[in-house]
């Protein structure tokens, strides 16, 4: 994994905690359904990058 990739990783777990902190802490719906949408754009994103990153592994080429 690149240092690049563990960077946009960390930002993306620090997003997605931010995200589930704020859903937890939210009285309003419309703040809430936000928030579920942080955290999961967040795991999502991490579960990309780490996909992105076994794909290189095998020499799977995206799009090919």
């Amino acid at each position: 994994m690149t240092p690049t990739r563990i960077a946009f990783m960390t930002l993306a777990v620090l997003i997605a905690l931010v995200g589930l902190f704020t859903a937890a802490a939210a009285r309003e719906p419309h703040l809430s359904l936000f928030a579920w949408g942080l955290f999961v754009f967040g795991a999502l994103f991490c579960l990309s990058l780490v996909k992105r990153t076994f794909d290189e592994a095998e020499g799977i080429v995206p799009g090919g």
